[in-house]
């Protein structure tokens, strides 16, 4: 049988890296094939060459047996080949149909035929399983849904391979399950579906066939018959697949940030984070679970200062600093990583070197209230290079030329190397591979260990049970759980995040 994909000696080379050396990849028609491989392994990569989004320098890929050369995506979509990315493309403010039909409008006269659309979109959703009211606002869907309509929006023209980069990375395990019905349906339908995932479990459960790219090298391809986690994780990176797991508590008395009744309005006067109330003691990691859009993300700009609040206050380490500016929050101890590395967390057209001292370049060794600290910022970064395995040719390369991954290790590597007192983690192991999540997990504990407190925000359910002392969950604004992480599992954390579970009031506070 002719292979759906076929990619032959796939090169392409950046200044100072080679991101794919060689890579060679086979996708059957009709079947799920999963590329896996730890950060800078080049899979991003090679999906965005074979999207059309850039353009390999040596190599030749096939569709259906066919020699391809794409200059754009919209080749790749005239090929038949779609792609989901891991950050939606929607618009809020527009309908799914209206979010569909956009750049494939079909118009008479210059006048879009909604009519039409609209019977296209619902024989699409018929012929793969995939409901969703077309109707709807964008902005009224749960992240699941949205991911739904991203599907439907490369089905509706006309794509049968699929590449899904990262599909269940914001997602709880409810919402993962129906992904994973969705990618069988569309499987059963005749659909070649690639995607990228580093949850090991994941990518057993749902693949026929795994790659595996290592250092920008294809390292095996195989089917997914009697393969382990084990197995996977030695491919990927020469070590067993690590685990969350926090050993015993090191929490104290010494009470770091308490939040008394915050809340915070947006600019339509609704309270879109409630009376919120915690407080987190020195050691202690609480973790906060929620789909996202539920308030998190608010919480977090009122405990670091983007944003006011309208009623609470905020103290830190007994200092109450609700009015406080940000530089001197930070000041005061407060680190932090930010949900969205690419708008909060890095300059991206910067070296690595003047990144590292975003935020803390009026404190040692970056600097004073007046001056950047050169080469006390530059030892620094060599530092955090080195320390959080940072891949870099050096450190006066751009953030743009980093990974993903890369990218959040330099974060991280930035904020726990400042010696925070409180340190607020939003999804700090978001695409990074299983062994910098060792890494990383390794270095927050030790931090607690030392006394470092911790908000930690994840969608990773597995890292808030396995790292946290005490989980709380966000839905609608409200904290509407407490619990106990040694008592409860995964899915018992997305029942209580999408309200199937609830618990009582004085629990909750």
């Amino acid at each position: 049988m002719t292979a759906a994909i076929e990619l032959t000696g796939i090169t392409k080379r950046f200044p100072g890296v080679i991101a794919n050396d060689n890579v060679n990849l086979t996708v059957k028609k009709g079947e799920i094939h999963a590329i896996c491989g730890e950060n800078g392994a080049g899979k991003s990569t090679l999906m965005k060459i074979l999207y059309g989004m850039q353009s390999a320098d040596e190599g030749t890929m096939k569709v259906y047996g066919d020699v391809v050369n794409f200059n754009t995506p919209n080749d790749a979509i005239d090929r038949g080949i779609g792609m989901v990315h891991q950050h939606f493309m929607l618009a809020d403010q527009l309908t799914v149909l209206e979010n569909i039909i956009l750049g494939a409008e079909p118009t008479s006269g210059g006048v879009i035929k909604f009519k039409e659309a609209e019977a296209h979109l619902a024989q699409v959703a018929a012929d793969y399983g995939l409901t969703i009211d077309p109707n709807d606002m964008v902005e009224t869907l749960e992240v699941g849904e949205r991911q739904r309509v991203e599907i439907i929006k490369v089905l509706y023209r006309g794509a049968d391979i699929l590449i899904l980069d990262e599909p269940t990375a914001v997602l709880v395990p409810q919402e993962v399950e129906a992904l994973f019905d969705n990618m069988r349906e569309l499987k059963a339908a005749g659909s070649t579906i690639i995607f990228i995932d580093h949850k090991l479990d994941e990518v057993l459960e749902i693949s026929d066939s795994i790659t595996v790219l290592r250092h920008g090298k294809t390292v095996a391809s195989m089917a997914n018959d009697g393969v382990t986690a084990h197995d996977l994780a030695e491919l990927m990176v020469g070590s067993e697949l690590p685990t969350p797991d926090t050993a015993e508590s090191t929490v104290t008395d010494t009470v770091a940030l308490e939040v008394q009744g915050v809340t915070v309005k947006a600019e339509d006067g609704r309270d879109v984070v409630e009376n919120i109330n915690f407080s987190i003691h020195k050691g202690e990691i609480l973790g906060i679970a929620g789909v996202e859009g539920n308030g998190q993300g608010e919480l977090i700009d009122a405990i670091i200062g983007t944003t006011d609040v309208s009623a609470g206050s905020i103290d830190l380490h007994g200092v109450n600093i609700t009015k406080m500016s940000v530089r001197k929050r930070r000041e005061l101890g407060i680190g932090y990583v930010p949900e969205d590395r690419h708008h909060e967390g890095l300059m991206l057209d910067s070296p690595l070197w003047e990144n590292a001292a975003l935020g803390h370049q009026t404190q040692a060794p970056y600097g004073s209230r007046w001056l950047i600290n050169r080469d006390g910022a530059r030892n620094q970064t060599e530092l955090i290079k080195e320390q959080f395995d940072v891949r870099t040719p050096n450190i006066d390369v751009s953030a743009h030329a980093l990974s993903g991954g890369n990218q959040q290790k330099l974060i991280i590597g930035r904020e726990l190397t400042s010696n925070p007192s409180l340190l607020i983690a939003a999804h700090p192991t978001r695409g990074i591979d299983v062994g910098a999540q060792a890494a990383v997990w390794e270095q927050i504990r030790t931090a607690r260990a030392e006394g470092l407190a911790t908000l930690l925000i994840s969608a990773d359910l597995d890292e808030l049970i396995g790292l946290s002392d005490t989980i709380v969950v966000m839905l609608r604004g409200r904290l509407v759980a407490r619990l106990a992480p040694e008592d409860v599992t995964p899915r018992d954390l997305g029942a209580y995040m999408t309200g199937a579970a609830t618990q009582n009031t004085d629990e909750a506070a």
